[in-house]
């Protein structure tokens, strides 16, 4: 089968690798569209996978092969999943942290979702693998596990009609936010970038207000929407570490930052620490996602919570990888979200 391998920074090959066999309780998975992930982006830029890797995990595709034992699925299903899946018993799970299980990441998809075909373990099948409707594209599909991620990390905000919330960074995952906030009939939904490009593309989702940071002041913007206030959750989705500090002083009393997305090489920052005592205020981390919020992502996307089609700028092909990945990384061009497709 054809895949596409990453063997150095601007160095993508297509090749003829051997399609996956699948055993007991597995399934084969033809692949119809893989989203460009900011993950696939940093990963390819930063070397930080070993060449020869097969990028791509938000897939959506057909199955054309099911082993022994399957029950749920049969050839022909079209299907959306996930990448990692945890044990379920560890201490981790019991607690419901199934993204921190020790199994989590040791977890994969074979060889990976830049590729004609994937083999799904028979863990994925049980647990992280779902049906699509028949009138939803696998391009729209493919946008499954980045919303499920999206409604994984808004679990931990605790986030209430008549909110206010700022989200910092207008990229795919900053946009998805943005529409599932506007969802949840919060009051005021901010988001910050220096994309004037991306920021007019948040306006297009509904989010109510926009910030380029290069020509506005961030906390002028926050005060005057929430009245001196601030807000009550950030949502940090851009990987700039210095924006933590910044995002503490914009808070409300008793509010909560979330950390969606990873912080750069230099991720020592300084806080006021003081406001964790006196207003009662909270930072979380959230990766990836639970096996919980598939079904939910898959019916934002059905019923048009998540814009799909305004969502998707470009659709490419599996041998065009290097180009998507050298588009979707340069902030002077006009793309959102990238998919790959058959």
């Amino acid at each position: 089968m054809k895949a596409i391998v990453y063997h150095d920074v601007n160095d993508f090959r297509v090749e003829d690798i051997q399609t996956p066999e699948i055993g007991y309780g597995e399934v084969l998975l033809k692949l119809k569209a893989c989203g460009l992930c900011g993950t696939d982006i940093h990963k390819a830029i930063y070397k930080t996978v070993n060449p020869n890797t097969i990028l791509g995990h938000e897939y959506a595709g057909e199955i054309v092969q099911v082993g022994k034992g399957v029950t749920k699925f049969k050839v022909g299903d079209r299907v959306v999943g996930a990448i990692h899946v945890p044990c379920f018993t560890c201490h981790y799970c019991q607690r419901g942290h199934y993204t921190l299980c020790p199994e989590f990441k040791e977890t994969n998809i074979e060889p990976g979702g830049f590729a004609e075909y994937i083999r799904l373990s028979e863990r994925h099948v049980r647990h992280l693998l779902f049906k699509i409707p028949n009138d939803m594209s696998y391009q729209h599909a493919s946008l499954a596990e980045p919303v499920a991620c999206c409604i994984h990390g808004q679990k931990a905000a605790d986030i209430h009609p008549g909110d206010n919330v700022l989200i910092m960074g207008a990229g795919p995952i900053g946009v998805i936010h943005g529409q599932l906030l506007k969802h949840k009939d919060v009051s005021n939904v901010m988001i910050s970038d220096i994309s004037e490009y991306k920021l007019s593309k948040a306006k297009e989702f509904g989010i109510d207000h926009t910030i380029n940071i290069k020509h506005e002041n961030l906390k002028d913007v926050v005060d005057s929407v929430t009245n001196n206030q601030g807000v009550d959750t950030v949502i940090i989705a851009a990987g700039v570490s210095s924006l933590l500090s910044e995002a503490v002083q914009l808070l409300r009393r008793g509010g909560r930052i979330i950390c969606f997305s990873p912080f750069d090489k230099n991720p020592e920052v300084t806080i006021d620490a003081g406001r964790f005592f006196k207003d009662e205020i909270s930072i979380v981390g959230t990766y990836s996602v639970s096996p919980y919020e598939f079904e939910e992502a898959i019916l934002h996307i059905s019923n048009g919570t998540i814009d799909a089609p305004k969502m998707i700028t470009h659709e490419m092909m599996i041998d065009e990888l290097g180009e998507a990945i050298t588009l979707a990384a340069n902030p002077e061009e006009e793309v959102m979200k990238v998919v790959i497709t058959d």
